[in-house]
């Protein structure tokens, strides 16, 4: 993550702020149900915004079977996430697109290191018990920092939930504090709330405020291990909140959908969200990230589309 971008930085729990906040579930359905027509994104506009969306992936493995093999393979794509031919004709030159991170366990960190050497995209990690975030804290603690001695430079932490379901905002505080100060100046920490795990649209919100207040550099809707994970309705409010903390405190937190987002279709959504809710800062990969596995071959079909008006099909490209 380039070093431009300023960090977010704990500040005091203010309960106050996090009692009073109100969510009209309706209200935000109705906001989302505008998104597809609002905002048509179509040709030369379009091909731009895909490839924005390319450099914001977090392009990810997180699997039982994950192999030093299937790391290196991973890798080679977040270096070449777009056929050489399609950014010609784009007239665009290979070496200024790459995905945001490459994100993996953190028994696989080592791998993606070295596979990534030479170029500055960075690893990420989950940890802390991911996904259900159930282990002993000290053991949480711990697999954060081995994954920071591993090499990782971003640290996908998950909360737990009884905290937010129970109304335990100053446990779920101090427990995102300890992350935040584990990972200290070597690794931006991106938090996991699970929001499909949440009961209400507002302990979304809630959770949203307290893990910023607690020193996230980013929030992230899931581990794509939920029943139900990234939605636009979990987006809008977290967005939302994103932007109540930026305008009371002055710091820019990221955001991370995450889980289920598979389609070029989707992605140009999430986009106008972030363009429409909080600017076009968020856009870029400093402020935004996809958590995505298969993502990145409809985006390439897509753009491959746009140049031939035609699609290739999927075995044409390499992740297909």
């Amino acid at each position: 993550m380039p070093s431009k971008h300023i960090r977010n930085q704990t500040i005091p729990l203010d309960l106050g702020w996090v009692m009073r906040a109100r969510v009209n579930r309706s209200a935000v359905e109705r906001r989302v149900a505008t998104l597809p027509t609002r905002r048509a994104i179509k040709k030369d506009w379009q091909a731009a915004w895909l490839l924005r969306a390319v450099t914001c992936i977090d392009l990810t493995t997180l699997a039982g079977d994950d192999t030093p093999g299937r790391i290196r393979r991973l890798c080679a794509k977040a270096r070449q996430p777009v056929r050489p031919d399609i950014l010609t004709a784009l007239e665009i030159s290979d070496h200024t697109i790459h995905v945001g991170a490459v994100c993996v366990y953190p028994s696989r960190v080592r791998d993606a290191v070295e596979a990534l050497r030479g170029t500055d995209i960075p690893v990420a990690s989950v940890a802390t018990g991911f996904p259900a975030g159930q282990t002993p804290l000290p053991q949480r603690i711990a697999e954060i920092e081995q994954a920071i001695e591993a090499g990782a430079k971003e640290i996908d932490v998950v909360i737990t939930r009884t905290h937010v379901l129970t109304g335990n905002w100053q446990a779920l505080y101090d427990e995102i504090r300890q992350f935040r100060q584990t990972c200290g100046e070597a690794a931006h920490m991106k938090t996991i709330l699970a929001t499909g795990d949440l009961a209400t649209l507002k302990q979304v919100y809630q959770a949203s405020l307290v893990a910023m207040m607690a020193g996230s550099d980013f929030i992230k809707t899931s581990t794509g291990k939920e029943s139900v994970n990234a939605t636009l309705e979990f987006g809008l409010v977290m967005a939302r909140a994103i932007r109540e903390f930026w305008e009371r405190t002055g710091s820019k937190v990221g955001f991370k959908p995450a889980g289920g987002i598979s389609h070029a279709k989707q992605v140009l959504a999430w986009q106008a969200l972030m363009r429409e809710e909080l600017g076009a800062d968020w856009q870029m990969p400093e402020l935004l990230r996809i958590g995505a596995s298969g993502l990145l071959t409809d985006l390439e079909r897509q753009l491959y589309h746009y140049i031939t008006g035609r699609y290739a099909a999927r075995h044409h490209m390499p992740m297909g």
